[in-house]
């Protein structure tokens, strides 16, 4: 018997629903819902062990899998399952994480695992957009602690008006391309790409993205009533201790304070603060400690958050001397590295990113090979971020999470000026050699130069920066070019990059609550403030992209050919173009446009010497003689019943001149008039519809003798 299941709609408002439905499938889960709009369904399960676990973090997992089977395809590769998750999951991954995790109480300790699973595909439908609110619906089913229900949507604008959870079809078209994360009172995540929008526009989509949240968690909430809300599990909150909690805030708070104001470097004040903590270590006993040294180094980092966060909001000082819009002294290299095709160094106080470019044909495209979406991009960027950066030492297993994240944000930020008719595939590998503050800006930033550097046309440059905001209700404090313990205490981080003219991506993570707009909007103009001074820097150092790729790096030339020319560049086998690759240094990729269905030839060299030869080449191969036309040729062999011209202007495209069309004279023998290597001028006829052979002729250049009056008669005789 089917079991009984609980149901709610979402309406859009454009005739488009989202269905929420519980109690069919994964019933053995704390808490399971399937979420469908249109033909995509997605299952949610959440699991929170009953077990409290023994570390002193909380172990969640956020884990989203489109499964290939819900497009009705098959895994590629050699292995035909699903294996490790692709980009995509990730950053789905992320951007559901970063909503969730600070909503569940600071000190729960139990593993727990949210896992989404796109069963079934709909082309209409983006399944990251549905994440979210599946996740936190799954929640609300079940009985794990959890601050309040929200959703994520994501907005785009079609010709100037909003639309909600738009199709990839849609996107194409929108100037906007954002999902928001929030609760019904307050946002909490912003993340996306804008074609150099305004501040203004920016806080007007998230106010249309959280208008439709609100409706979203409604619904949420009337389905776990209907299904029957379940009481909030109990859970052991960690001990509390007040007289330990007052002992430390007393020791500590002024130190902290005072440290906090002296303007240290990392090291230092990193330093000056463990001493402090070991001062107030030492004003326990051993027993003291043995029982209580957690709780202690907790309430000592609570002490220290408390102190500096006063600092800032009292005196507008910071933890490394600055004002609260301050940037820190910036400096920048290009042309660093001599053999790469571009290659940018950007530092901004004790954060440093090495960025390099490579160019390549579309050969080198990135291949996206997804459920939901396939295809090419032919600008992507890396980002690594290895331990000595932040002066550390522990194992390298793989890109993480963050690494994927931060790298997707500045390709975002950059690949919309890219010019439309670059022909190369561009790849940026940035590598954070040192990071106290937003590295992911500094690899935008790098980035910049790079391409600059390489000779890539940008449509303008792009900088980035970090911002925090702090605020206590009644004070704001918003702060610029953040450190990254500034990231830590603050409540609210955001990256911002963009040209002069307008933003072209952000990520947000804003933890205080009922954040007003306006105060979104007064921090967004001061990171304009901030990204045009560090747009300044960067165009002291390259004004404008070189004016051409550098000598060692590859030329790349684009032409197009006829459909029916394709198979004769290719040869029997590929003959021809590896012959012809081989010959010239270069490398030659044919693509078939899928619209006109002309060959596109990419022809990427370092030597001008051999572009030119591939150019030759092409030409002779696509050369057609226009019917009428005068063309100079060269005897290439001699025949019998005629020779074999081969094209001046086109080598390798030969014809045959017939016996007949030597002279107006009868000619004997072929060698009486002409010899190998002979230059001369015939006339084109086009093809003959006799032979169905091209014809050409040169004795229809000469003139014509007159006859005799003998031989006309005679010719009328016979």
């Amino acid at each position: 018997m089917i079991p009984k299941t609980f149901n709610e709609v979402i309406d859009l408002g454009d005739g488009r629903e989202i269905k929420l439905e519980t109690g069919k499938l994964a019933k053995q889960a704390h808490g399971s819902v399937v979420v469908q709009m249109g033909n995509a369904m997605l299952l949610c399960t959440v699991v929170s062990s009953y077990k409290e676990s023994t570390l002193d973090f909380f172990p969640l997992t956020v884990d989203y899998r489109e499964k290939f089977a819900a497009a009705g395809r098959y895994p590629g590769g050699f292995f035909k399952r699903e294996a490790r998750p692709s980009d995509g999951e990730v950053l789905t991954m992320r951007i559901v994480d970063r909503v969730l995790r600070p909503l569940f109480p600071s000190d729960y300790r139990t593993e727990t695992q949210v896992m989404i699973q796109l069963m079934s595909h709909d082309e209409d439908v983006m399944p990251d957009a549905l994440a979210g609110l599946a996740a936190s619906a799954a929640i609300q089913l079940s009985d794990i602690p959890f601050e309040t229900a929200i959703s994520e949507a994501r907005v785009g604008r079609v010709n100037g008006e909003f639309v909600i959870n738009p199709s990839r079809s849609q996107l194409l078209e929108s100037d906007i391309d954002m999902i928001i994360g929030a609760s019904a009172d307050s946002v909490m995540m912003v993340e996306g790409e804008m074609d150099e929008i305004s501040e203004e526009e920016m806080a007007e989509a998230i106010q249309f993205a959280h208008e439709h949240i609100k409706k979203q968690v409604e619904a949420q909430l009337r389905l776990a009533e209907a299904f029957g809300k379940k009481p909030t599990r109990e859970y052991n909150p960690g001990k509390e201790d007040e007289a330990i909690e007052k002992k430390v805030h007393e020791a500590a708070y002024q130190k902290i304070y005072d440290i906090a104001k002296g303007g240290h470097s990392k090291r230092e004040r990193g330093e000056a603060f463990s001493a402090v903590k070991e001062e107030v270590l030492a004003l326990f006993s051993e027993e003291e400690l043995e029982e209580n040294e957690k709780l202690i180094k907790t309430y000592f980092n609570k002490v220290e958050k408390e102190a500096v966060r006063e600092l800032t909001l009292a005196e507008g000082i910071r933890l490394d001397g600055r004002k609260t819009d301050e940037i820190r002294p910036i400096w920048c290299e290009t042309d660093y590295l001599p053999s790469v095709h571009g290659s940018a160094i950007f530092t901004r106080g004790e954060t440093q990113a090495l960025a390099t470019v490579t160019l390549g044909t579309s050969r080198e495209a990135n291949t996206i090979d997804m459920p939901t979406h396939q295809g090419e991009e032919t600008f992507y960027l890396h980002y690594n971020f290895p331990p000595f950066c932040t002066g550390e030492a522990y194992p390298i297993r793989g890109t993480s999470r963050r690494e994927i994240g931060h790298g997707n944000l500045a390709q975002r930020a950059l690949k919309g000026m890219i010019p439309e008719n670059n022909p190369y595939t561009v790849r940026i590998v940035s590598e954070v050699l040192e990071s106290n503050g937003s590295s992911s800006m500094a690899t935008v930033c790098a980035g910049t130069m790079a391409m600059m550097d390489a000779g890539i046309k940008m449509k303008k440059p792009v900088s980035g920066i970090a911002m925090g905001l702090i605020s206590d209700g009644d004070r704001h404090a918003v702060l610029s070019d953040i450190l990254g313990d500034e990231d830590h205490l603050g409540d609210m981080d955001f990256k911002v990059t963009g040209t002069a003219d307008g933003i072209t991506a952000c990520q947000m993570d804003i933890k205080v609550k009922g954040l007003p707009y306006e105060i979104l909007v007064k921090a967004l103009k001061q990171a304009r403030a901030g990204r045009l001074h560090i747009l300044e820097k960067l165009t002291e150092t390259i004004s404008e992209p070189n004016e051409s790729v550098k000598a060692h790096a590859p030329k790349i030339i684009t032409r197009r050919i006829p459909n029916e020319f394709i198979g004769a560049l290719i040869g029997p086998g590929g003959k021809v173009i590896q012959e012809l690759q081989k010959s010239t240094g270069t490398e030659i990729v044919i693509n078939e446009d899928p619209v006109t269905e002309e060959g596109i030839v990419e022809i990427l060299g370092t030597k001008q010497e051999g572009i030119d030869k591939v150019l030759a080449k092409i030409d002779s191969v696509t050369f057609k003689p226009e019917k009428g036309s005068v063309y100079e040729v060269t005897v290439v062999k001699v025949l019998d019943f005629g020779v074999v011209v081969e094209y001046n202007e086109a080598p390798g495209n030969e014809v045959l001149l017939h016996i007949s069309e030597l002279a107006w004279e009868r000619t004997e023998n072929v060698s009486d008039v002409l010899k190998l290597g002979d230059v001369l001028d015939v006339k084109y006829f086009g093809v003959d519809p006799r032979t169905k052979k091209p014809k050409v002729s040169r004795k229809a250049l000469m003139e014509k003798p007159e006859r005799s009056p003998r031989k006309e008669d005679e010719d009328q005789k016979s």
